[in-house]
Order: structure tokens, then sequence, then C-alpha cells
């Protein structure tokens, strides 16, 4: 008889989705294997050297106050940061950093080696094992068996992949790494529904050929909110990037070589992302633009590429020698790695539940591009769910459930089970209702008692937090502190052009003026000398929109009476009358485990809903 090792759990890929599955199940005591195609590929970033950006950032906050290590990863190698939307108001700030790929990938990997219960391996998974409708393990291309009782898959961009250069097409993953062949099939036979997505990567070139000079130099800003509340020293900008445009040359070159493009010549398939197109789409969806941004992105230190982000293009090599030097200041570049479009497989995400576990096996989770997301962000949030509830079923509990008002990483998944996605999904600010109140400042606020109570924050982390708490809660005691209005307050009020008050006033209503905030009092006076920056911002936002605040805080209660009531398993949606026919079909689909969920399943009217809840009351007398 064989004989096979077993572990308590299995991860497939080691992506930013494996990496925080990998760890969350190792770090709850679970034993883990990883298995990824190449080593070399562990947290590697295919795409932009960066990390965060518009509501990225936020996913990025709440991963860390979960106890996640993307945030950790991304502050101890990052080489610029800067806040986003800074002139748009608080609910959409968004940290955005350029990192080092080279040493963000060797940290990480280094983090995984030496975590306790937790095994890499390189490997290319063939067929995941099923007995009785549960996982029992998995197969490897290789001829290795392990068993396990769940599997969390993180395949990325891997599957059946192919990379696309003009007429050129190669079975590749990303930078040349090997694809995922086999396990396509496999899933074919375990009834997932197999879509095809797109996405690209524009040229590096060679710093050394780039003119600097005449392009608009960025750099990081000082003083500001990194992306781990753990993160205690200051974070240092040592490298630049830099802004220029196309030319109407690089139009024209593209409007006579679209013909050659894949996309439009009919090489391409598969659907691609609507918020991050290819410069000859770009071009010819706004024809009447002459130029477009280009902002050169260093790589890492260790190398002189530099990625060509706004020029992602899948056009021959040829016409790619032509267009790159028709932007400005890339005249005499040299490209070192040709742009290039992948397609790859993916699945339908609207056969998962909303913990990501496949409704069809119990046991197998999913997690990252493979649920049809875009993004390094996106990607690790899912691996961090799917390895939290991955855990908690190997423990007979309940999975955990981030609901909409609670997170970026809530609003995420449950618009990939209820509403699905038929191109890569990207998060953005507009997709959460209660954005106000889900901010970078306060994810640990929000998250990080959830992530103590599934075991990932530690004595350390949680210390932190609750002196954090009592630091907001003193700082604002201190609001109620009485300020005179004498000389020293007129001049304060009059260069803020505001109103003067006769005799005194409390700081809290001082800073619900428009023109005063906490830091600026805390520039002109003592009372909160104590505090970190952090604390005061954090402050500042809650009391000048705490009308805001209190506006979602209704909404909220609104939403979560309709969380509250669930909808049973078992329920014959075709045989309830007066339900549409798209509600019957849809409902039977995706089998939602609220009310509040039944109702954002697009095509499912009031009328849908009323007649759902008026049988749930009366299967209930």
């Amino acid at each position: 008889m064989e004989k096979y090792t077993k572990y308590d759990a299995i991860v497939i890929g080691a992506g930013h989705a494996g990496c925080e599955a990998g760890l969350a199940l190792a770090r709850t005591g679970k034993n883990t294997l990883m298995l990824t195609l190449n080593l070399d590929s562990i947290a590697f970033l295919a795409c932009n050297p960066s990390i965060g950006g518009t509501a990225k950032g936020h996913l990025v906050c709440e991963i860390d106050a979960l106890g996640g290590e993307m945030g950790i990863n991304t502050d101890a190698s990052l080489t610029q940061i800067r806040m986003l939307n800074k002139g748009k108001g608080p609910a959409v700030y968004s940290l955005r950093a350029q990192v080092d790929k080279i040493s963000y990938h060797t940290r990480m990997k280094r983090v995984l080696e030496n975590q306790e219960n937790l095994s890499v391996k390189q490997a290319e998974v063939s067929e995941i094992l099923t007995k009785n409708g549960k996982i029992c393990g998995l197969s490897t291309a290789q001829g290795e068996k392990f068993l396990c009782d769940t599997i969390v898959m993180a395949t990325g961009v891997y599957l059946k992949s192919q990379i696309i250069i003009g007429q050129y097409k190669s079975d590749s993953g990303p930078n040349g790494f090997s694809p995922a062949n086999l396990l396509t099939k496999n899933l074919i036979e375990l009834g997932f529904k197999v879509l095809r997505f797109k996405t690209g990567t524009p040229a590096r070139v060679d710093g050394k050929t780039v003119n600097f000079d005449i392009m608009e130099k960025q750099i990081g800003e000082e003083d500001i909110q990194s992306f781990s509340f753990l993160t205690e020293t200051p974070l240092k900008n040592t490298a630049a990037c830099y802004l220029t445009h196309t030319t109407p040359e690089t139009k024209k070159i593209i409007i006579n070589n679209i013909h050659k493009a894949p996309l439009y010549c009919g090489l391409i398939k598969g659907i691609g992302p609507r918020y991050c197109p290819s410069i000859e789409d770009k071009i010819m969806r706004f024809a009447d633009k002459e130029v477009h941004q280009v902002f050169l992105e260093p790589e890492s230190k260790y190398t002189n590429e530099f990625y060509v982000q706004g020029v992602s293009t899948s056009l021959p090599v040829d016409v790619q020698n032509e267009l790159y030097p028709s932007v400005t200041g890339l005249e005499n570049v040299k490209i070192m790695r040709n742009a290039y479009a992948i397609e790859y497989d993916c699945i339908d995400s609207m056969q998962l539940k909303p913990t990501l576990e496949y409704k069809n096996v119990k046991g197998l989770f999913t997690a990252g591009q493979i649920n049809g997301t875009s993004g390094y962000e996106e990607a690790a949030a899912q691996g961090l769910i799917a390895g939290i509830n991955a855990g908690l079923y190997l423990d007979g509990k309940e999975g955990l459930v981030l609901k909409r008002n609670s997170s970026y990483i809530g609003v995420l998944i449950d618009d990939l089970v209820t509403k699905g996605t038929n191109e890569p999904y990207r998060m953005m600010t507009s997709r959460a209702e209660y954005r106000l109140w889900l901010r970078q400042d306060n994810a640990d606020v929000r998250l990080t008692e959830i992530g103590r109570e599934v075991g990932l924050v530690n004595d350390k982390r949680y210390e932190k937090f609750q002196n954090k708490l009592k630091d907001i809660a003193k700082c604002k005691q201190l609001l109620e502190t009485k300020v005179k209005i004498d000389q020293k307050m007129i001049d304060f009020l009059n260069k803020k052009n505001e109103s003067i008050p006769k005799q005194t006033i409390r700081i809290y209503d001082l800073i619900k003026k428009n023109k005063v905030n906490l830091h600026d009092v805390n520039e002109e006076y003592d009372f909160f000398r104590e505090f970190d920056r952090k604390i005061l911002e954090t402050v500042n936002i809650d009391i000048r929109y705490e009308g805001y605040l209190k506006q979602q805080e209704r909404d909220i209660k609104e939403m979560l009476k309709q969380e509250a009531s669930k909808i049973p398993e078992g329920i014959e949606y075709g045989a309830l009358k007066g339900l549409s026919l798209e509600a019957r079909e849809k409902l039977e689909k995706i089998k939602p485990q609220t009310i509040a969920q039944a109702s954002r399943i697009s095509g499912i009217s009031p009328a849908d809903i009323s007649i759902l809840i008026i049988y749930l009351k009366m299967k209930a007398r």
C-alpha cells in the first residue's frame, strides 16, 4: 500500500493570494504545504512595481489590520510612497508605493520559508482529488500525491496562459515563467465554469537610455501613513518616478499599424480589463486625444530597468521599436523586455460561497485572479480570507464573511459572489457604499478585533491597537477644552479667514469650521503634542465629517437588518409563485445567504425581494 504525505491544508500558487493564504493557515496552527510552479515567482510583481493606489491602498491596510503580510512587506521594500487624491477628501485618500520588486519577492520568500507549519515546494498540480464531494488531496505533474482536507487554489494568471506579441504566441506565464497547462481540464470535471480573460504589461526599458531631464520628476512624501500599523520607523523615499507623454507621432504609428494589433485582428479572444486599457485601445477609444500620460517607474535598485506605465501593448516587436521612441524622452530608448498581452483561464466567481469556498466541493477554496480579479491587492485580500476560512473549515467552525459595511474586502468578495464579473475586476472607491467609514486610517479600528478572533493578530499588534484606541478616546476628550479668544486666537482665525467668537470656543467647535483642522490647532497650541500624527488624522476626520458619518451609520443599520434575515438552504426558487423567471434562475444559481445579498443580485427587483420575504415569514410560522 502506497504511503502519501498528509497535510492539513495545501495552497496551490505562491503569488500574492497564495502567500497570504499560506501564511494565514500556518499562523493559525495548520500544517500547510504551498506548491508553486517556480520558487522564483513567489510574490512576483509581474506588472508594475507598485503596491496600493486608489481603493487598492485601502485593501492593503485592511489586509494588515487582519494580520496579513502585504503591508509589512511593502513598507520594508518601498522606494517611494505618496497619498493619492488628497484634494478630494478623506473617503478616497489612497496610499500608493513604488517598491523594489526584487526586494519584495526576496523578503516574502524568506518570510514563507521561515514560517512555522509551512512547507514550500516547486511542483505543478495536475489534479485535485475529492471523495464524497470533499477535498482529500491532489496529484502533481511530477508524479507525487499529497493528502489534505482543504485546498486553497490561487493559480493567478498561469492556467493555460499564453503570451501574445503581434502574431507571436507562446505557452507561457508572465515574465517567461512556465504555465499551468494541466489543471483546467480537472476544474471543468469538478463542475467549474471556466472563462478566458486577458491582461497585459508594457515594455521595460534601459534607464541609461532615457532622457529624464525633459520629464517631470515626481518624488515621494515624507511624514506619511504607512501601510502596516506595525511599522514604526519613518518611511524613506529613495527613488523618483517621471511623468512624460505620448506624442501625435505615437498616435500616428498606432493608427497605421492597428491592423497588426492582436486585439483588433482577432488573435486575442480573452476579455481584458476596462480600467487598464492598452495604448492601442486608448488611442482608438479616445480618438480626440492627441497625447496620453506616461510614467517611468524604477523596477529595482539592482537593475536599470524602468516600467513604462501607460504604454501597455501587444503590437509586434518591430512596431514597438518604433512606438516607444515616439514618447517624449524615450527618443533613444533601448527596450530590455518587450510588452505583451497574456490570456489565461479563470472561473465564474458566482460559483463560490461568500467564504470563497466552491459550492460543489467542500473544502475547496479559490482566491485571486482565478476568481476573475486583476491586481496584486485584490488577490492578496482574497487569499487572506480564503486562508482564514480554510482554517475555520478544518476546525468545523462557521466561515468568516466580511460585510460591505466592514471593509473594502467585504465589498470585493460580495461583488464577486453576488454579481460576478465578465471582465477582470478591479477595486474602486465608487464600489463601496460606505467609503467615508471605510478609510485607510481606521482599518485597524474596523478589523483588528476580527483578526484577533481568528488567531492572526498577535499580542504585540493587539497591544498597539489597544493603545491606539486609548489615544483616540483621550484625544477626543481634549476636544472639549475651551480656548480663550485672546489675540493669539484672533490672529489664528484671521489667518484662516474664519469668524471670531465672542468669548471662548471649544476645540471641537473650532475644527468643525471649514478652514480649520486639528493639525492646524496642534501647530498653534500644546494640547495634542503627545499624540502621533496618525491619531490626530483619524480624530480630525471623525469630527469634521461627523454628520456624514452618522448618516452612513444609519444606512448601515438598515443594511444590517437585511443581512440578519438569513435565507435557509434548500429553497426551491422555481416553485415560488410570483417571482420573475430571471429572479428564479439567478436565485437558484447564486443561492444567496441573506435577503441583503439577494437584493444586490443584478436583475432581482424589489417586488422579487418582497415575495421572498413573505415566503420566509410564512415558512417561519
